[in-house]
């Protein structure tokens, strides 16, 4: 893996320097939500088996890992957790459901490690209170998840390094709702060919992006990109 942009060049970049040149702008005063996605060179998200994990490589997979470690809280759209098979990991997970549902491998993880942002209007809070625990389900808003109040309320549980990871339509509307300060993108050397989706999807937005890192691994792309909020 070599640097491109945005840091002294260097064609042997090591975990200790991914650590460094992902370090996040997050203070306890301004929470950082940054978001990571992966996709192919025609725009696909997900490969042949229907998930990001059928398109992604070992580059992708250093910087994944490199972000978990730098986050204080993953953020994660219940449906993603459900289709990329998620379980519990080191860091709490935060799960965003209109519809309060709880993908079945997070069910059973260990007491206070799964998080449920939700709506008061959805049918499945009950539910997902007894699966969770009271404690654990986030109420936000009544209709829909009110983002930039999910994004202060991680931040008043001393989480200010926010990782999402999708999928494509939370990344849209965390975009839209202006609470995304980082995109880190990987593009990975392949062509997919189908109607999968993109990184984003919903109805259309426009918001600028600064790049502030390139590094490339045998033709992926790995990327740093500032959101213009």
């Amino acid at each position: 893996m070599r640097v491109l942009f945005g840091a002294t060049p260097n064609d042997e970049v090591s975990d200790d320097d991914l650590t460094t040149l992902y370090a996040s702008e997050a203070s306890a005063a301004k929470p950082w939500m940054r978001c990571n996605m992966v996709s192919t060179v025609d725009g696909s998200a997900t490969g042949a088996a229907g998930d990001s994990g059928s398109i992604n490589n070992d580059a992708d997979g250093r910087v994944f890992h490199t972000l978990r470690a730098l986050a204080d809280v993953i953020v994660v759209g219940a449906g993603t957790a459900k289709a990329e098979r998620y379980g519990p990991t080191d860091r709490p997970i935060v799960l965003v459901s209109r519809k309060a549902q709880v993908p079945e491998s997070l069910r059973d993880a260990p007491d206070g490690s799964v998080y449920l942002a939700t709506c008061s209007r959805s049918d499945g809070v009950d539910s997902a209170r007894e699966i969770l625990g009271e404690e654990h389900v986030l109420t936000l808003g009544s209709h829909r998840v009110d983002l930039p109040l999910l994004k202060k309320e991680l931040a008043e549980r001393g989480w200010v390094n926010q990782l999402c990871e999708g999928g494509p339509h939370l990344l849209r509307d965390l975009v839209f709702q202006g609470c995304v300060d980082e995109l880190t993108a990987t593009t990975v050397p392949q062509l997919v060919g189908g109607i999968n989706g993109r990184i984003t999807e919903g109805a259309p937005i426009q918001t600028e992006l600064d790049l502030t890192l390139l590094l490339e691994d045998h033709g992926t792309l790995l990327g740093r990109w500032r959101v213009k909020n």
